[in-house]
């Protein structure tokens, strides 16, 4: 149990912190650096949402315009 007590004291303190000690070397509060994650992590969750309907649609679009045709006298 040893190890497994030290390697989470180690990421405890080097991994967790990572807001706390951003702020204290950017000179902000720890609340407005954990709202910027939150608000990025949002916002880039938004964009692929966004770019993935956009496939999506494009790829309808393209199955609508191109559509394979069994003989020339369908047309």
């Amino acid at each position: 149990m040893g190890f497994f007590q030290n390697m989470r004291y180690y990421f405890e303190r080097h991994g967790y912190a990572v807001s706390s000690r951003l702020a204290d070397r950017l000179g902000m509060k720890t609340k407005n650096v954990r709202l910027f994650f939150i608000y990025a992590s949002f916002f880039t969750l938004g964009i692929w949402f966004f770019v993935y309907l956009t496939l999506a649609f494009w790829l309808r679009l393209k199955d609508l315009v191109y559509t394979k045709r069994t003989s020339v006298f369908d047309l």
